[in-house]
């Protein structure tokens, strides 16, 4: 099984590169699955419902969200309905929506979870994923060989235990949260691929996939501002995940798929308006 795994999709830019590089890397890859890190979408934080609707309608098998994932009311409401879209496993069971799900795969099953790190957010607080993490997998396993996890945390010493503690029991563990592509992907001895974070798909000349000048605006002054995008160099990042028929990773293969510049206003404002039409 082939999988691909979209990097965090940040703002209006993100939604575009995503929608030009992933019309290339289907002509070169034949993928059975695609996953995409959808926590930064709508405004650069959380994911609204219309767009989750218009990237599911773009060949995304799988949005995965994160901290962020409950800042958008117009998502939150309509998560028990939308099995597409996972939000962390291991947050209250009374939190709305999915965090993980089998998915079909032409004849064949994945299973796909997202996990919440528990070092540095402030606002979404979930259980301890390590706790958690055989209890998953068993219940996995009794279906599928193919599983992948979407790992988003903040602290790199995190992910990596995880990631050792995941291998040999599942097929990859992506990391996901600081936007910032690590070039330590591998495959670990027991068979699972592993990086420490895939990257994000939007501005590849930016901060976080947002306008650098606004972001140095909020460290001199302290006051955040997430509202300017930032079209410069826009690429899909990710990972491309070659899964063999034991539930064992061959090989992972980092992707940065650098896509034509949006040179005209109306060109953003194309990808905006599809976005607000979709129902």
């Amino acid at each position: 099984m082939k999988v691909l795994y979209v990097a965090e999709i940040v703002g209006k830019a993100g939604v575009y590169a995503l929608k030009k590089g992933l019309i290339a890397l289907k002509r070169r890859h034949a993928f059975d699955f695609i996953i995409a890190g959808a926590d930064g979408v709508t405004g650069g934080n959380g994911l609204g419902k219309n767009h989750a609707v218009y990237i599911h309608k773009l060949g995304v098998n799988v949005l995965s969200i994160g901290e962020c994932g409950f800042y958008k009311k117009d998502l939150v409401e309509h998560l028990g309905k939308m099995s597409y879209v996972l939000r962390p496993e291991n947050l209250s069971p009374a939190a709305p929506g999915f965090g993980s799900r089998i998915f079909k795969a032409g004849q064949k099953k994945i299973a796909v979870a997202t996990l919440l790190g528990q070092s540095g957010f402030s606002r979404t607080h979930g259980d301890n994923p390590a706790l958690l993490l055989p209890v998953l997998l068993e219940r996995f396993h009794q279906e599928t060989p193919y599983i992948v996890l979407d790992f988003h945390a903040q602290a790199t010493a995190e992910k990596r235990a995880l990631f050792f503690a995941a291998d040999g029991h599942c097929s990859a563990v992506i990391g996901s949260h600081t936007r910032v592509q690590t070039a330590d992907e591998t495959v670990l001895s027991g068979g699972t691929a592993i990086i420490t974070d895939a990257g994000r798909t939007g501005s590849a000349d930016s901060v976080g996939g947002v306008d650098a000048a606004e972001r140095i605006q909020e460290y001199l002054t302290g006051i955040p501002d997430w509202t300017k995008d930032a079209w410069a160099e826009p690429e899909l990042q990710g990972v491309i995940i070659d899964i063999a028929d034991d539930g064992k990773a061959r090989s992972i293969t980092r992707v940065r798929e650098r896509v034509p510049p949006a040179q005209a206003k109306e060109t953003r404002e194309e990808v905006a308006d599809s976005v607000e039409v979709q129902k």
